[in-house]
């Protein structure tokens, strides 16, 4: 009887150290591949941000494009060419254009028009190109079946805002590193020399072992060289 007793014991304390570190090795996988995600995401942001105003050949007369955000977007010539590739810049939304196949024509190739935006209500970023439909960037939208993403974005939770009420991804600087606040100041946008991006982001499943979401925040800076050439 005695020795029953004490198997037990051991069995339930082996059983017990197992599920625990099964929860917690679950809880780790998840953490990493929400980072893999994450980084990939803002490594590929950065990218093509960086690439705004791209325009080797400095051909004459008006390029660029009208923004996604006007009645007829992207089909003709915008009004604020002064803007150069950086065609919409708000605390959740940023449309850029590069003449990537220097044809001295935007739109012509692919890539060459690409949309960003923070859906905060759904807790995802959004990426379209060429003022095409919008795909879900990193995280899904809220009808996607559970499990389906390993991150929400949080920035509306999370505290994180452009310094005048906005909870966003997108902040703005000049040459001197002074804040701007293009989404209430269009004429700004011409200054933009610095582009920061946080992203403030949660596992979608909750850790086994804490029964909580693990929050992450992760930022990159882009410095838009292009942006700055006549």
């Amino acid at each position: 009887m005695l020795a029953l007793f004490v198997g037990g014991v051991l069995l339930t304390a082996v059983y017990v150290m197992m599920i625990s570190g099964q929860r917690s090795t679950a809880g780790v996988e998840r953490k990493v591949a929400a980072q893999q995600d994450v980084r990939a995401a803002l490594d590929i942001m950065a990218m093509e941000i960086g690439m705004a105003s791209y325009n080797p050949n400095f051909p004459p007369g008006q390029i660029w494009r009208n923004p996604p955000t006007v009645s007829v977007p992207c089909t003709g010539t915008s009004l604020n060419q002064a803007w150069k590739g950086i065609q919409e810049a708000t605390p959740t939304a940023i449309t850029v254009e590069m003449d990537i196949g220097e044809s001295s024509s935007i739109g012509d190739d692919t890539n060459e028009i690409i949309r960003y935006v923070y859906d905060a209500a759904n807790q995802y970023i959004s990426r379209s190109t060429n003022c095409g439909t919008a795909q879900p960037f990193l995280g899904a939208d809220s009808g996607a079946a559970a499990g389906t993403r390993t991150v929400r974005l949080i920035n509306n939770t999370a505290g994180i805002n452009n310094g005048a009420g906005n909870a966003g991804i997108f902040r703005y600087y000049d040459s001197t590193g002074t804040e701007l606040y293009p989404d209430t100041a269009p004429a700004n946008i011409p200054a933009i020399r610095r582009i920061v991006m946080t992203l403030a982001v949660e596992t979608e499943e909750a850790d086994p072992s804490t029964g909580h979401r693990r929050p992450m925040i992760y930022s990159t800076s882009v410095l838009v060289r292009n942006h700055a050439i006549n």
